[in-house]
């Protein structure tokens, strides 16, 4: 092979990279906070997008930076868009998700009530950003959720916990350590792989009848290990690896939810399945 040929997978990358980071970040600039367009509570939904979309952050997460991408992208495109903060700690501003996830769940059903009463909708579609693409299904599985929810999409969430690369396997060889997490910050003991928490979630089985699920997964996640536990087993589940729709994305954990237009496109594709386009490398640029 050429050398000149050898160069051209790498200068994609760096170019399909450079696009994701630059595209967002203008919109992000122009719409810096929800009043730029999204938690706009006298939206009402159109025809061509009846339901009000619900934007669920991670752990350390907020209802404003984990969005300052994704949505000024769905507002733009018609959609009514919300997000909650969940999970907060005594003490502790800024950084949410730590509080036990069955009381956000709880948290998320009452924000969801908000959103459709406001908006006059029947059901809502939520994406959720890792904790929050699982916390969801806790709300939909035990809270009744289910009735008001017709798709729950998860960038890179932690379905069936995670190991943290391992991580939390040593655990148990620090006497205490356990405990003290459980203690301190119980949203993060709950995404511990093996938790009481994980185990209540997914006895049973992943989903609930009514609810179409899509998750959207990075083989370069480094928090959600191994990638595939996020994925769901079920009817009406569409379980996605961004890297099959664009070889090229490098995006791990935090990207996939922060500055990935892609995913965002395939994202947009499970809230409209009718009018779905392709996802490709290309849809950084839609």
């Amino acid at each position: 092979m050429l050398p000149w040929r050898r160069l051209l997978r790498p200068l994609a990358v760096l170019a399909l990279t450079a696009a994701t980071l630059v595209v967002p970040t203008g919109a992000a600039q122009a719409a810096s906070a929800p009043s730029s367009g999204w938690n706009n509570w006298s939206c009402k939904p159109s025809a061509a997008h009846p339901r009000p979309v619900v934007l669920v952050h991670g752990t350390f997460g907020n209802s404003v930076d984990n969005w300052l991408g994704l949505a000024p992208y769905l507002v733009h495109r018609g959609y009514c868009v919300y997000s909650l903060d969940y999970g907060q700690l005594p003490g502790v501003p800024f950084f949410n998700g730590l509080g036990p996830i069955d009381k956000s769940a709880g948290q998320l059903d009452v924000f969801v009530d908000k959103v459709l009463a406001a908006t006059g909708s029947a059901k809502t579609d939520i994406i959720g950003h890792s904790q929050g693409g699982m916390m969801p299904r806790y709300y939909l599985k035990f809270l009744g959720g289910a009735a008001k929810v017709n798709a729950l999409v998860g960038l890179a969430p932690d379905n069936h916990g995670t190991t943290l690369l391992g991580l939390t396997q040593l655990l148990p060889y620090f006497p205490g350590a356990e405990d003290l997490i459980s203690s301190t910050t119980p949203g993060l003991a709950d995404q511990i792989a093996g938790s009481a928490f994980q185990n209540k979630l997914n006895e049973g089985g992943d989903t609930v009848p009514g609810v179409k699920y899509t998750v959207i997964a990075t083989k370069y996640d480094e928090v959600v290990t191994p990638y595939r536990s996020g994925f769901l087993d079920g009817p009406n589940v569409k379980n996605v690896v961004l890297q099959d729709l664009c070889v090229l994305d490098l995006s791990e954990h935090v990207a996939i939810g922060l500055t990935d237009r892609i995913a965002w496109h395939e994202a947009l594709n499970a809230l409209d399945p009718a009018h779905a386009e392709r996802t490709t490398c290309a849809s950084v640029f839609d």
